[in-house]
């Protein structure tokens, strides 16, 4: 395969998670609530799914643990951030710690014997997979890859701005008093898009640790849950711009691999923070003025409604 092919496949695989998180995060903050705690969801979908798939021998169960993990997880955010009206980046960053610190303790404890666990092999597409440059990039997937993708796709169309339920969420990011005089149930709209944000982070955790290294470490997610947010915000708050950055920050992130084949010699320390750097140039306005949900981390105080 050449350098170009490798940089390819490398930047399509580590964009996946960011892709799932992101699809998440752009339904919840559109409906008006951030989740700083993308990361910790991704943690303990991570964790879970390794612990289940070695428990259990079977990849696809730890797929299922994953989900249930981060989908918890994101009930405590959704508690806290929508019904208690706490503040939500301060709530984000706490459970973002407290994740950390329980899945490194839970995996010196339960992975003594060895990190490695039941992972998901790649499924070629016949034919596909042989198209120059993107064919294994985009058809040498794990089945969990293909089955992210597909997501994504579904979630794009299910929230666009064309459908009822991507009206009402953006409604409920516009003005979230309006939206509840029109009879929009606003909590029960940002309760759900919290749990699809956990769905679509365990997802994520789950493909880092069974498709990707077959295997748990401290920290697994490195920060990919924060990308993931920034996506959003360089995406504008929009589907397709929010891909392109995923693909973007995947590429960066693929960089570190595939420059020597690329024959760019260049400090290993600036090609690990670049994701970082251009994480920040995003969010900066330097790519373009951008304008957020005007009620995005405003808790919702429903008015007092006269008789």
């Amino acid at each position: 395969m050449s350098a170009t092919g490798e940089l390819l496949d490398g930047g399509v695989r580590l964009a996946i998670p960011l892709l799932l998180a992101s699809a998440g995060e752009l339904v919840s903050e559109r409906a008006g609530v951030l989740n700083l705690s993308v990361e910790g969801m991704m943690l303990a979908g991570a964790f879970a799914g390794a612990v289940g798939a070695r428990a259990s021998g079977s990849p696809a169960a730890g797929v299922l643990c994953a989900l249930l993990a981060a989908v918890l997880t994101a009930a405590v955010q959704a508690l806290l951030s929508v019904t208690l009206r706490s503040d939500q980046i301060v709530t984000g960053i706490a459970i973002n710690a407290l994740a950390l610190g329980a899945t490194t303790y839970g995996a010196r404890l339960y992975f003594t014997a060895g990190r490695s666990v039941p992972g998901f092999d790649r499924v070629p597409i016949p034919g596909l997979r042989d198209i120059p440059l993107l064919g294994r990039a985009l058809f040498d997937l794990t089945p969990l890859g293909y089955l992210a993708l597909a997501l994504v796709a579904l979630l794009a169309v299910l929230f666009s701005h064309r459908t009822g339920w991507g009206l009402a969420i953006t409604a409920i990011g516009a003005d979230a008093v309006t939206a509840d005089r029109s009879g929009l149930p606003v909590a029960a709209w940002r309760w759900i898009a919290v749990l699809l944000v956990g769905a679509t982070s365990g997802l994520a955790g789950a493909h880092l640790a069974l498709a990707d290294v077959h295997a748990f470490t401290d920290n697994l997610t490195g920060g990919a849950g924060y990308l993931a947010v920034v996506a959003v915000i360089a995406g504008r708050w929009r589907a397709g711009p929010t891909v392109l950055a995923c693909v973007f920050f995947g590429l960066a992130e693929a960089l570190q691999f595939a420059a020597p084949a690329l024959g760019l010699h260049l400090p290993t320390a600036v090609l690990v923070m670049s994701p970082y750097l251009l994480a920040v140039l995003a969010v900066s306005g330097l790519v373009g003025a951008s304008r957020s949900p005007a009620a995005l981390t405003r808790p919702f105080v429903r008015e007092a409604r006269s008789r």
